[in-house]
């Protein structure tokens, strides 16, 4: 029997009645099971839930870094210019400076309390001051908070999970830290990260 006979016979059987039987079966067993499967994995994703930061933060709060406020002594730093150990400051300043003052070996020995009439400031004298900028210590008890926690005079800070701002009024200042003089209490928590009014937070554990 040649090739073209086999193909022949086989098409003649396929032809039967039976033949077409077993073949409508076999594909009606294939659709159903086909959608069956369609409908089970569409089920599987309805109930898996994508995660989406936004709906979580919602949900759960957006997770923020915390300060907890106590009074304590701190360290704020004011630039200072110095030359020859003598430094020139403005009426402005000169009441941020006092005798006794260091930064580093660097050390004010006297602030005057007239004015230069030859520059119109108020002249510092120093000892073992080199050239240059330093960074004067002023030692000063209070509320310290980071700059970066300020929004203009305001912080936020948790009130029942809840970011709510709240107005201060600012002491003293360097270009990292703050003195607050009014609007915090003891133990006040001072949120770090960048939220609204009102949003709904979580606080980060350590």
């Amino acid at each position: 029997m040649n090739y073209t006979q086999k193909i022949e016979d086989i098409v003649k059987k396929l032809k039967t009645r039976k033949s077409k039987n077993i073949i409508y079966a076999i594909v009606g067993i294939t659709i159903v099971a086909w959608f069956g499967y369609r409908f089970y994995a569409v089920n599987a994703e309805h109930r898996f839930k994508v995660f989406n930061i936004t709906r979580n933060n919602l949900d759960n709060g957006t997770p923020v870094e915390v300060l907890t406020v106590q009074e304590k002594k701190g360290i704020l730093y004011e630039p200072l210019t110095v030359k020859d150990n003598k430094a020139f400051v403005s009426g402005a300043r000169v009441n941020i400076f006092k005798a006794g003052q260091k930064s580093d070996n660097c050390k004010i020995t006297s602030v005057s309390k007239n004015i230069d009439l030859d520059t119109g400031m108020y002249i510092i004298r120093t000892s073992g001051c080199a050239d240059g900028m330093h960074y004067i210590e002023k030692e000063k008890v209070g509320f310290y908070i980071p700059v970066s926690a300020l929004t203009g005079d305001s912080v936020y800070v948790v009130n029942n999970d809840v970011a709510e701002i709240r107005e201060i009024i600012i002491a003293d200042r360097d270009s990292q830290n703050v003195l607050v003089k009014s609007g915090l209490s003891e133990s006040d928590i001072v949120i770090l990260s960048k939220v609204k009014n009102g949003e709904k937070i979580k606080i980060i554990e350590d």
